[in-house]
């Protein structure tokens, strides 16, 4: 409807290119509609999709009920009080088995007795009516039957069935109709209830033991095997999507013997028992133990408590008031009551009430079991999830089906059969088309001019080539931190083969520093000032004119991210890293990975398109009409903090026909906000540096967006389209054309060769992954919008993941065909290596800018530039601390590469 695409566009903008309120009620943005029935080049391959299809009866009617439980419960307990309901109250139930959400929600496939329904149920649930949690009942009688009353309230919401939804996905309708989104929920829950009873539910995905015991991945944490679930609905009808999943979990041991694994300085816990935390490691503590659940092994309970913080004073200080408002010593009161000696008297106690002091001492306390690990993984404890969670696509495929087939899976119980639902236990077959590689243009001073990568995983190699736009590094300086004094003897060895290495690439890297290699202690990393003096005098010795500044680490260290902060904000110069460990062998591939990266960060470029773009898709774009390619995304801190900035970035092309040059704007936002704020802002200043590079605006505008949920597609294209348009109206009468596309890599569509003919399974095909060029834009794709799944990348390890774009408007009106092909090309034109990678190049940067800007932030708060008080209701996020301005000598270049 391209009507109301106009009238659209008109609508969201006043006079002054600012946002019109009443925009919406006019006539609301309509997401862009695939151009064709799919696109029609390359090779058909035979595919399988761990999509199962459901087929539904459209005039089965769901009854949603609301369910009010008091005092309100926990969504186990809740599970509990909803099995009890149904165990004894079928004939009020009219016989039905309804499908639950342990919250709100409750259907059922018939109606019940009546429209509003009151029970009352006693579940056998320990009460927090004690003074306090150490007291024991005198008589155990009296403990078991210490029973909970819930008064349940149930009435009928609506009554809904399965004809929009049909209507929805049978594409007849050219009319647009949003999703019904009711039904889908009611058949989500329906198909959910069995794996909530069985497994232990994490966000859409569930965890069991019966998919492989749990793996100890250190630091108090333990990997659990799962799989992830969820209801899709595609071209080929309703689809149920599972995957195998992975996840860390806090280990169910006591708290101390968990704190020795989580914390360093806990190790060696005999001296704990003579002295006292610091205040640095109290909080350490506390925020290693807030809000997780933990239950006490001195006395028999089934109490779970949570903990909000440790006591300020150490456990043989403490005093608490018992029912006559005695004072009681708290560790006298363990040896009177239980005949316990409290050992760790120097560490604090937990403390379990948001309000009242109730102490339990942490020795006594258990972590329970099932608890998702919040906070950052380490880099150990991530490898090790990885491969837990690495599985080639043959074993992959055994595991879904698997679940399908098994016995905690959705299919497992009745619910299937109650709601009239028939569920596939195959995978789907499909036909995908594998995408020819483009023509590369290499540099001309090698031998090889040009190539077409024809290994099967696209490789190529620069052995005869050299890059396409070789740089000159004339002026650099080499700084090393910490090594052996053997390690450090390799480093004017290191220097002649970069050099030569540099050479070969047809990259120019003068054989001598402007100042003698500066050999410094690692400890320099952790002094901010110091490094910071030691690089301005390197740049000052080189009359400030410095292009590069190589740095060997011994290892990894946070003080890189300074360094990096430092070059880049203070001092004005791009800056490589490398790792001693790397120098003892220095492999050819090695020192050309270096190599890639120094000359792409000083403005030379690896790779371009032999065929330009213009010369491949004639009928969109011309020479003399350019185009920018733009990236965005934004990274949030990790689920535990609740104070740092989100980081947002846009990348943009600066070179045309080539596009493979990328400037990027960083800035810090509100905690957590997805949409980009200064978006308007930042492609305007990009939008600038294009004018000053090509002389002209460009006519056409492809913006790649990473990080959008699918819940988010339509708020984020209604405010970012309107930014860049307002960035647009900068300069006047400027109206480029605008396609917005949103990239998405963490989705659990997965795709499998899938051989034919019975006779070559033995073959290891079944193993592999599918080729790069792989596109499916069909079957499981959406039923009318315009997406498709690439994977434009070979996958060594694990299974292959193809990445997602899904256009959500599009002005350039490209067909299927067309932007497939510039997003395959596109992949081929990565500065850092010689292979096609797996995310469209814009995105991929935009993704390194952000991660930037984060380290940036990060180094400046440890350093305590700004500290937020935790606190334990999440207040309003707190100020946006600004990111520090790039040196101006360095905006232009790719620094973040």
């Amino acid at each position: 409807p391209k009507e109301l695409q106009q009238q659209s566009k008109a609508s969201l903008k006043g006079d002054d290119g600012k946002k019109l309120i009443p925009a919406r009620k006019q006539q609301a943005l309509i997401v862009a509609r695939r151009p064709d029935s799919g696109g029609q080049e390359g090779t058909v391959i035979s595919l399988l999709a761990n999509h199962f299809l459901v087929q539904f009866d459209p005039s089965q009617k769901i009854y949603h009920y609301n369910v009010e439980i008091t005092p309100h419960p926990s969504k186990d307990i809740a599970r509990a009080i909803k099995q009890n309901l149904v165990n004894n109250n079928s004939a009020v139930l009219s016989g039905a088995i309804p499908a639950y959400d342990g919250r709100k929600n409750l259907y059922s496939p018939v109606e019940f007795q009546n429209d509003k329904l009151e029970f009352y149920i006693s579940l056998p649930i320990p009460t927090r009516k004690l003074a306090s949690p150490y007291e024991e009942m005198s008589d155990l009688k009296e403990k078991h039957e210490q029973l909970k009353l819930f008064r349940i309230n149930i009435k009928l919401v609506s009554k809904i069935n399965g004809k929009e939804l049909t209507n929805y996905l049978s594409k007849e309708d050219d009319d647009w109709i949003p999703l019904p989104q009711d039904y889908l929920h009611a058949l989500d829950v329906v198909l959910r209830e069995n794996p909530t009873e069985k497994c232990i539910p994490v966000g859409r995905s569930f965890y069991s033991s019966s998919m492989g015991r749990s793996k100890d991945i250190g630091g108090g944490a333990v990997g659990l095997r799962g799989f992830f679930q969820s209801l899709r609905p595609t071209q080929q009808g309703l689809a149920l999507n599972v995957d195998f999943s992975v996840t860390a979990f806090h280990e169910s041991i006591g708290v101390i013997a968990y704190l020795q694994k989580r914390l360093e300085f806990l190790r060696d816990l005999s001296q704990r028992k003579t002295a006292q935390l610091t205040s640095e490691e109290r909080k350490e503590v506390e925020k290693a133990l807030k809000n997780l659940r933990v239950f006490v092994c001195h006395r028999e309970t089934v109490q779970r408590y949570r903990v909000y913080g440790l006591t300020e004073e150490a456990t043989e200080n403490l005093w608490f008031a018992d029912r006559d408002g005695k004072n009681l010593r708290l560790v006298n009161y363990f040896k009177d009551h239980y005949n316990y000696d409290i050992q760790f008297r120097k560490l604090p106690c937990l403390q379990i009430s948001r309000s009242k002091p109730c102490y339990l001492p942490m020795e006594l306390c258990v972590i329970c079991e099932g608890q998702k690990f919040l906070g950052k993984l380490t880099d150990d404890q991530t490898a090790r999830i990885l491969k837990m969670g690495c599985q080639r696509p043959g074993e992959r495929k055994t595991t879904i089906e698997g679940v399908m087939r098994g016995n905690v899976g959705p299919t497992s119980g009745n619910q299937e059969k109650e709601f009239k639902l028939q569920v596939s236990r195959e995978m789907t077959k499909l036909t995908g088309r594998i995408l020819f590689p483009p023509k590369l243009k290499l540099g001309d001073g090698g031998h090889v001019r040009n190539l077409t990568p024809s290994r099967h995983d696209r490789q190529w190699n620069l052995l005869d080539g050299h890059v396409s736009e070789g740089s000159t590094i004339e002026r650099w300086a080499l700084i090393s931190f910490g090594g052996t004094p053997e390690q450090k003897s390799n480093v004017p060895r290191f220097i002649n083969q970069l050099s030569q290495r540099c050479e070969q690439l047809g990259i120019f890297l003068n054989k001598n520093t402007v100042i003698s290699p500066q050999f410094e202690s690692s400890q320099i990393l952790n002094n901010v000032t110091l490094l910071e003096s030691k690089l301005k005098r390197i740049q000052r010795t080189a009359s400030n004119n410095l292009q590069l500044l190589i740095c060997i680490m011994e290892r990894k260290h946070k003080g890189y991210a300074d360094l990096k902060r430092i070059a880049e904000t203070s001092i004005g110069v791009v800056s490589q890293c490398c790792l001693y460990p790397n120098l003892s062998k220095l492999s050819s591939q090695f020192l050309a990975n270096l190599a890639l990266k120094i000359n792409a960060k000083v403005g030379g470029c690896t790779v371009a398109l032999y065929n330009s773009l213009p010369s491949q898709l004639p009928r969109l774009f011309h020479i003399d009409e350019p185009v920018i390619f733009m990236g965005a995304d934004v990274t949030h801190p990790h689920p535990l903090d609740d104070f740092s900035p989100s980081v947002a970035a846009v990348v943009g092309s600066m070179n045309w026909p080539t596009a493979n040059k990328y400037i990027s704007r960083i800035r810090s936002q509100t905690h957590r906000q997805e949409i980009i704020q200064d978006l308007g802002a930042m492609v305007g200043e990009l939008l600038d540096d294009f004018y000053q590079e090509v002389e002209k605006l460009p006519s056409r505008i492809i913006f790649f967006r990473d990080g959008v949920s699918e819940t988010q597609f339509y708020k984020v294209l209604e405010d970012e389209l309107q930014s860049i348009r307002c960035a647009c109206t900068r300069f006047p009468g400027y109206k480029p054309s605008i396609t917005f596309a949103v990239v998405q890599k963490r989705h659990h569509t997965r795709l499998f060769p899938f051989e034919t003919d019975q006779s070559s399974t033995q073959n290891h095909f079944l193993y592999e992954n599918i080729p790069p060029g792989t596109v499916v834009d069909s079957v499981i794709t959406h039923p009318n919008e315009f997406d498709f799944y690439l994977c434009s990348h070979w996958g060594v390890k694990g299974t292959s993941r193809p990445t997602h774009y899904h256009v959500l408007w599009d002005e350039n009106q490209f067909t299927s065909d067309e932007l497939q092909k510039l997003v395959y090309n596109l992949c081929y034109t990565f500065v850092r290596c010689t292979k096609p990678i797996s995310l469209v190049p814009p995105a991929y940067y935009a993704h390194l800018a952000a991660y930037r800007g984060r380290l940036y932030l990060e180094r400046s708060e440890s350093l305590g530039l700004f500290r937020s008080t935790s606190t334990l209701s999440r207040a309003a996020p707190p100020k946006t601390a600004p990111l520090p301005k790039l040196s101006e000598n360095i905006k232009k270049l790719m620094f973040y590469c």
